[in-house]
């Protein structure tokens, strides 16, 4: 065992030992040059074929992944005066374990083809456009958001 070895856990060829082992395979086939030569291409063609299956094989494997995704995206379609939570991209640098990344509820006021949906929270003329991959369906029940106050009495 060589100190390469001990040092890197694998091994070191040189150039001598890889000469070396030419010269014993030149000596192998009977000092045939053209023997050799031969030999050494369908080694090359095999690691070809290899390599090729690989390539097929890793084909293969993405079509099926890609048809396993498709087959479980589930597709979200939004009509006006539906209730929707808007997701924050903002917070996702910087999470917090406790706060949602959502807000909302937001009303839809108008969905545009390709995607955007336009909302809006309280009144309808400060409706702005967003992203439909960025909303979620609210299924909560309507609520107050103003202030609540509770009074608490010591008895």
């Amino acid at each position: 065992m060589s100190l390469f070895q001990l040092v890197y856990g694998k091994a070191c060829h040189f150039p001598s030992e890889l000469e070396h082992k030419a010269y014993y395979a030149l000596k192998k086939l009977n000092l045939d040059m053209a023997a050799a030569g031969e030999k050494r291409m369908l080694q090359l063609n095999e690691l070809d074929e290899f390599l090729l299956q690989a390539y097929e094989n890793n084909k293969v494997y993405k079509e099926k992944v890609r048809r396993w995704h498709d087959r479980r995206l589930v597709h979200k379609s939004f009509m006006p005066s539906q209730q929707v939570l808007l997701f924050n991209s903002r917070l996702q640098r910087f999470p917090e374990k406790l706060k949602s990344r959502c807000s909302g509820p937001f009303i839809i006021k108008i969905v545009f083809p390709h995607g955007a949906v336009e909302i809006f929270d309280k009144h309808p003329d400060q409706a702005f456009k967003v992203n439909g991959h960025n909303l979620k369906h609210y299924y909560g029940d309507t609520t107050n958001r103003e202030v609540v106050s509770t009074v608490l009495k010591i008895t």
